[in-house]
């Protein structure tokens, strides 16, 4: 599938400590805030070098983990499972202690959200995702030497595609299947890592490995 970067327009790379664009979800922030002074509470920025050829988007932060730390996928079981595959197949190294001062680092790799504030019960609406993708796509345009792309689940599976330009229904999702940008770009669908999708069996370890694992032979040849 060939999908257009054409739409990709110059956006501010984050959003603001205290950005206003999404009512709902910055009153929610100011709610986390006053309950829990000493946690991040603000819209969380990409984690690793814009440098690298591999971007992770993932849906939002966790309350109790990205919200709560300032680092994408850190403090909650979805980091659990995503940084122990990023260290088995060489996009990390050092050691994943769910804290953002562990020292891990991310090796060739970058990991973003489609939403960068926390949404109330995990679901951000619509029109946040849309309000949101601005960032997103200034992320993906920040990235000169980008190949390859690893979506978690639906949401940052479509939201990244209308970043891209592209209809929906040129690129359907669905887990392991991988897409073609015209710009060389991959786009690798995976069901997200949350707690919710390995207790239910929709997402084992072993489908979420094989994900990471094509990835690393593709970026391996290239």
């Amino acid at each position: 599938m060939t999908i257009s970067t054409s739409s990709l327009v110059p956006a501010a790379a984050r959003p603001d400590r205290n950005c206003p664009l999404c009512p709902r979800l910055a009153d929610f922030r100011a709610q986390a805030r006053a309950r829990e002074p000493d946690w991040f509470n603000s819209p969380v920025d990409s984690f690793g070098d814009a440098n690298a050829r591999l971007l992770i988007v993932g849906l939002a932060p966790g309350l109790q983990g990205a919200n709560r730390t300032g680092r994408p996928f850190t403090g909650d079981y979805a980091g659990d499972l995503l940084y122990a595959t990023l260290l088995e197949y060489g996009f990390a190294s050092g050691t994943y202690r769910a804290r953002p001062d562990d020292g891990l680092q991310l090796v060739d790799c970058r990991i973003s959200n489609a939403v960068r504030c926390v949404p109330p019960q995990n679901k951000p609406l619509p029109a946040e995702i849309n309000t949101c993708r601005q960032f997103l796509g200034a992320t993906i345009a920040s990235m000169p030497k980008l190949s390859a792309m690893v979506l978690l689940g639906r949401i940052a599976h479509e939201s990244t595609l209308k970043a891209l330009g592209l209809r929906l229904a040129a690129a359907p999702f669905a887990h392991g299947a991988v897409h073609m940008a015209n710009s060389g770009i991959k786009l690798y669908d995976s069901y997200h890592c949350s707690r919710y999708n390995t207790n239910t069996g929709v997402l084992t370890a072993d489908m979420f490995r094989n994900v990471f694992a094509t990835v690393r032979k593709d970026l391996n040849r290239a």
